[in-house]
């Protein structure tokens, strides 16, 4: 046993309860010193997705100071900043939760392996996901290709139940300098945009939970009906929580199971969804090329465009397609997308203008605060043909007749496009508040007309496929 301090290194886990780390800490009674880095690879984090962690690490470390604890800042190479901290302290071990993207996974390990060899403890923890992507295992040992077999594999897997917050946490006894906050301004990069989406963050675990709990009490029983329509609130919204581990994933999956023993006939439906997301981080860390290469090598000869005028207007909201254009307004204006619009905005790009998923997968890592490494790459490589799909044909969504199908009276599309509403709402005008002013926008002028005859595209599309196959 021993009493030499332990650093708590956090990055996506900025929650008090359902906590594996925080709560094995605690049970320790060992002096604790809370850490978050802002190394090389937080530094390159995309502008909205950035922004939106300061939010999340400002109101985390309100949460340690309520319980004892205040969180340290520092800048550098996560390794050289957690030397230091070693050596300042007299620490014994050095603590984190594990996270699973390529570039995570090699600093990670290159941290874990310097400081073992270094004589200080180096553990890390489950607790951003339900299951570990490498104890979920087909009948032969293997890793799911395939949603629906890993979703049968994995519903009724036994969830640990969620730890409970500690109520006082024991500090380090000496003084640990830490960088402000402001000073790394993280929101640099967001221009005037950051005023216009602060607007629409729910940040920290409270608003969280509170969001969970409003989900569960309505939209929940008509989730498998309504989670399809941009227009409604018929989503729990959970998407930036999750991403910065605001709220745990088991006390989300946990929250569900109660639903669904309740009757409430949405809940099962929640929880495959939730199950979805565990799938993109399982195949992720199987075959880590998923973030950045065709995940079906045979894709790598399809003849996708690079950059383009059209991809701009994609960019910009100004395709001339309405469903398209308001999933990219919304974008810009809450910071987040629903998943139907999503699909609808990432097949346009990749389908009607042939442009090159990875195009679409860099701008919304670039624009999303939900923005999920594992989540963005399966999405775009999925309604791009070349990730994992079951379907036996080509994909093409028609906009139009997605439109007509989930946005028939044209809500969704008024609220963020105000040249087809007759009083442009806030959502509509806050667009053209947010964007680069050097795009020249103006909220007074006409409707662009489309970028491409969506019959034209198609067959444009499939004739591509076609000659790939051949």
């Amino acid at each position: 046993m021993t009493d030499r301090p332990l650093i708590l290194w956090f990055r996506r886990d900025l929650r008090l309860g359902d906590q594996p780390m925080l709560a094995a800490a605690a049970a320790l009674g060992r002096p604790l010193l809370p850490v978050f880095i802002l190394d090389p690879e937080t530094e390159a984090l995309g502008a909205a997705p950035k922004w939106r962690l300061g939010l999340s690490v400002a109101a985390f470390a309100e949460a340690l100071e309520a319980i004892g604890l205040r969180l340290v800042l520092r800048r550098g190479a996560a390794l050289e900043v957690l030397r230091g901290l070693v050596a300042e302290t007299g620490a014994g071990g050095v603590w984190w939760s594990r996270l699973y993207d390529p570039v995570s996974v090699a600093r990670d390990m290159g941290v874990k392996a310097a400081l073992r060899a270094e004589g200080v403890e180096a553990r890390s923890f489950a607790g951003h996901l339900l299951h570990e992507p490498w104890e979920v295992a087909t009948g032969q040992g293997g890793f799911y290709r395939v949603f629906t077999p890993y979703w049968k594999a994995v519903r009724g897997r036994e969830v640990a139940a969620p730890a409970l917050a500690p109520k006082r946490l024991r500090a380090v006894d000496v003084p640990v300098a830490g960088d402000r906050l402001a000073s790394w301004r993280l929101g640099a990069a967001m221009n005037r945009g950051a005023e216009v989406v602060a607007r629409y963050q729910a940040v920290g675990e409270a608003e969280a939970r509170g969001k969970l709990a409003a989900f569960l009490a309505g939209p929940v029983a008509r989730y498998a009906q309504m989670r399809d329509f941009p227009g409604v609130a018929g989503t729990s919204r959970l998407s930036e929580n999750l991403t910065y581990g605001e709220i745990g994933i088991r006390e989300v999956w946990h929250a569900g199971l109660r639903a669904r023993d309740e009757g409430l006939a949405g809940a099962e439906s929640f929880l495959r969804e939730l199950a979805w997301r565990e799938f993109s981080y399982h195949l992720m860390h199987h075959t880590p090329q998923i973030t950045s290469g065709n995940w079906r090598p045979e894709w790598d000869g399809f003849p996708w465009r690079g950059d383009s005028p059209e991809a701009e207007r994609w960019r910009r909201g100004m395709t001339g397609e309405p469903f398209v254009d308001a999933a990219m307004r919304e974008m810009y204006v809450t910071g987040t997308m629903h998943n139907r619009a999503r699909m609808i905005a990432g097949s346009y790009l990749t389908k009607h203008l042939l442009t090159h998923w990875k195009l679409g997968l860099d701008w919304f890592a670039d624009c999303l605060t939900d923005w999920d490494p594992a989540a963005n790459a399966m999405g775009w490589q999925w309604v791009a043909g070349s990730g994992p799909d079951a379907a036996p044909y080509f994909r093409v969504f028609n906009p139009a007749g997605q439109a007509e199908k989930f946005d028939g009276k044209g809500a969704y599309q008024r609220r963020f496009i105000a040249e087809l509403a007759r009083e442009p709402g806030a959502e509509a005008t806050g667009f053209f508040e947010a964007v680069p002013r050097s795009w020249g926008l103006d909220a007074k002028a006409p409707y662009p007309r489309p970028v491409v005859d969506l019959a034209e595209g198609r067959a444009r599309a499939l004739a591509a496929y076609a000659s790939r196959k051949s």
